[in-house]
C-alpha cells in the first residue's frame, strides 16, 4: 500500500511538471485539472487607473470532476465603487471534447461557458464577467504542448444582460456584447530534468488578451507577462502584470493590473 501511495505521488508530480507551463496565468488551457481533485484559489487585482488604486479580491473553488470536465465558482470583492464590498459571483465550466497524445507532446480543444451576476455600474466601454459585469459567455480553447513549451488559444464571446443607454460619466452607449481572444505561450524552466514530485517547478508565460466590441469596432490588446512557482506538486503562486499595447477601447478597467494569486490542490477527494 506504501508503494502505491508514492508512485501515486510520483505520477502526480511528475504531471505537474510536464504540464505546469500550461497553467497559464490570466486565460484557463484546454486541459482540466486531476480527476476527483479540488482546488482552492485566492486571487487578488490591483488596478492603477480609476483614477488612483483600486483592487479586487477573488476567492475561488474548483472541481475536477473526471479528465474531461471541471467547473469553478468565484465570488468578487472590491473597493472599485469607493468601499470594499461583495460585487457578485460566477460558474465556470470547461468540457474537453479533443485529446491527441504523443510522447512528450499533445493537442487539447475544450468548450467553455460562464454565468456571472454583478451589482456593478457600468462604468466600462469594457465587459468584464469577473466582477464588472452580470452575462455569459462562451468559447472555444486550444492547448498545444511541445515538451517544455505550452501554446494556447481562446476565442469568445460575451453578452450582457443588463443594457444601458450610456456608460456612467460617458455620453456613450455601454456595449451589450463583446468578442474576446487570446493567446497564451507557457515555458518550463525548472526543473531542468524531473527527478521528485516535491522539486518546485519555475514557469515564465507571455500572454496576449484582446477585445472587440463588434457594435462600435473599439478594441485592445493588452501584453500580460507572468511568473509561476509550483510547490509539492499541489500549491501554485502566480504573480502576473497586464498592459494595454494597442487599441482604441481607452475606458476600460482592466489594464494596468498586477495579478497575485495563491492556489491549492486536493487530489483523490471527490467520489
Amino acid at each position: 500500500m506504501k508503494n502505491i501511495f508514492l508512485t501515486t505521488l510520483i505520477f502526480i508530480g511528475a504531471s505537474a511538471s510536464i504540464f505546469g507551463q500550461e497553467l497559464y496565468v490570466f486565460t484557463e488551457p484546454a486541459s482540466n485539472m486531476p480527476s476527483k481533485s479540488i482546488g482552492i484559489r485566492l486571487t487578488n487585482e490591483g488596478m492603477f487607473n480609476n483614477p488612483g488604486f483600486v483592487s479586487r479580491t477573488i476567492p475561488e473553488v474548483m472541481f475536477g470532476f473526471n479528465k474531461n470536465v471541471m467547473a469553478h465558482a468565484q465570488a468578487f470583492l472590491s473597493d472599485m465603487d469607493g468601499r470594499y464590498r461583495f460585487e457578485g459571483a460566477s460558474l465556470y465550466a470547461k468540457y474537453r471534447f479533443l485529446s491527441i497524445d504523443e510522447a512528450q507532446s499533445h493537442f487539447r480543444a475544450a468548450a467553455y461557458g460562464r454565468i456571472s451576476t454583478s451589482k456593478r455600474p457600468g462604468f466600462s466601454r469594457d465587459i468584464n464577467l469577473e466582477g464588472d459585469n452580470s452575462g455569459w459567455q462562451a468559447g472555444l480553447i486550444f492547448t498545444q504542448l511541445l515538451h517544455k513549451l505550452a501554446l494556447s488559444a481562446t476565442l469568445g464571446y460575451a453578452d450582457a444582460f443588463e443594457k444601458t443607454d450610456k456608460v456612467l460619466r460617458l455620453n456613450t452607449p455601454q456595449p451589450d456584447k463583446m468578442l474576446s481572444y487570446s493567446l497564451s505561450s507557457g515555458y518550463l524552466v525548472l526543473p531542468v530534468v524531473y527527478k521528485d514530485y516535491k522539486e518546485p517547478n519555475f514557469n515564465l508565460y507571455i500572454e496576449m488578451l484582446g477585445k472587440t466590441d463588434p457594435g462600435s469596432g473599439e478594441s485592445y490588446l493588452d501584453l500580460a507577462p507572468a511568473i509561476q512557482v509550483i510547490l509539492n506538486s499541489r500549491t501554485r503562486i502566480d504573480l502576473g502584470y497586464r498592459f494595454q499595447a494597442t487599441g482604441n477601447m481607452t475606458n476600460r478597467y482592466l489594464k494596468n493590473m498586477y495579478l497575485l494569486r495563491a492556489e491549492f490542490n486536493f487530489f483523490n477527494v471527490l467520489k
